[in-house]
């Protein structure tokens, strides 16, 4: 898969707006100059790409001035952040039983890392590494990505002192280090060669007072239908992406789009067919989605964003956008 094309549940962002809002930042411009469609947040199925969720976890950090904001962010996860996963993960028999259902079905939260748990000298060993493909996860997601695996511990021993043995994390030491003692309560190691949580064995085998066979079955049924209906449309947001990315050099054609994506155009077609669309469909719904979302920045010209979107120039731009909402552009911004 092309570094562009992973992606993620915009439940993370999610997290990471609210997070933003609680400190008094202006979440919607750091959306927007991030390139990402605040409207898409309220779909618990849409996934953002993860090259410009990256880009916002930059400038959150930069906003607020906390390198330890992917802990902040963590505490804005809920039970549905995770789609049904979160409701599988609470009816596991153990945290062990819990542990292996995050590694199934993590694809459902990103498919920008890869996962390992297994046991070593040292305890059992849950790391997260970024996939061959795809682009590094910024430093924060994997902070907050591990808070939210020890909360997770916490909650489902009902043991608020849970602590790993120790964690390991690539980054830099923080300089809010304070943050991470304070949260984790084990030995911290930055600068380090992978990314992971070590436990202990027997923690892991404890039975969980929330365990729920029945419960944990059904919920791991639905997690398995979404990620079958996100094997089916993973072709249309891959050419979405990759069609955001290319807009700026002007409209790009199946073929380039087919370059981009390592395929035959023929073999681009055939597979947006089996996906129920047509390449026409996918670049008028791509350029339709980030109009709206460019528009709604009030510092970005009418001419900067038919640049942004591969028009020729603002008129055929301006054109195109009545054809899709039956008013200009300057109207639709100046809408109450």
């Amino acid at each position: 898969m092309p570094p562009t094309t992973a992606t993620a549940l915009t439940s993370w962002a999610r997290a990471i707006r609210k997070a933003l809002d609680a400190t008094g930042q202006d979440s919607a411009r750091l959306f927007a100059e991030a390139g990402l469609d605040p409207a898409l947040l309220s779909d618990p199925d849409a996934r953002y790409p993860v090259a410009r969720t990256t880009r916002l976890w930059r400038l959150a950090v930069a906003a607020t001035g906390d390198d330890a904001f992917g802990l902040t962010v963590a505490r804005h996860v809920g039970q549905t952040t995770f789609h049904a996963l979160g409701y599988a993960l609470s009816a596991s028999a153990t945290l062990h039983e819990a542990f292996e259902r995050v590694l199934r079905y993590f694809a459902v939260v990103s498919d920008v890392a890869e996962l390992g748990f297994e046991q070593t000298p040292q305890g059992w060993r849950f790391s997260i590494r970024a996939a061959a493909t795809a682009v590094p996860p910024a430093d924060e997601a994997i902070d907050a990505f591990m808070a939210l695996i020890v909360r997770l511990c916490r909650g489902l021993l009902g043991r608020r002192e849970f602590a790993p043995h120790l964690l390991r994390l690539r980054r830099a030491e923080p300089r809010n280090r304070a943050a991470f003692d304070k949260l984790f309560r084990a030995p911290l190691q930055f600068g380090a060669d992978e990314n992971a949580l070590y436990l202990d064995a027997k923690v892991l085998r404890e039975p969980l007072d929330g365990a729920h066979a029945e419960l944990a079955r059904h919920n791991d049924e639905i997690v398995q239908r979404y990620l079958q209906r996100l094997q089916r449309d993973d072709i249309v947001a891959r050419v979405r992406y990759a069609i955001t990315d290319l807009l700026p050099r002007g409209e790009p054609g199946a073929a380039a789009v087919a370059a981009a994506l390592h395929l035959s155009e023929r073999s681009l077609q055939r597979r947006l067919a089996e996906a129920g669309t047509r390449y026409g469909e996918v670049l008028r719904d791509t350029r339709h989605t980030l109009a709206r979302s460019y528009l709604a920045d009030p510092r970005a010209s009418i001419g900067e964003i038919a640049w942004l979107l591969g028009f020729s120039d603002p008129s055929s731009f301006t054109r195109a956008f009545r054809r899709w909402e039956g008013r200009s552009p300057t109207a639709y911004r100046a809408r109450p």
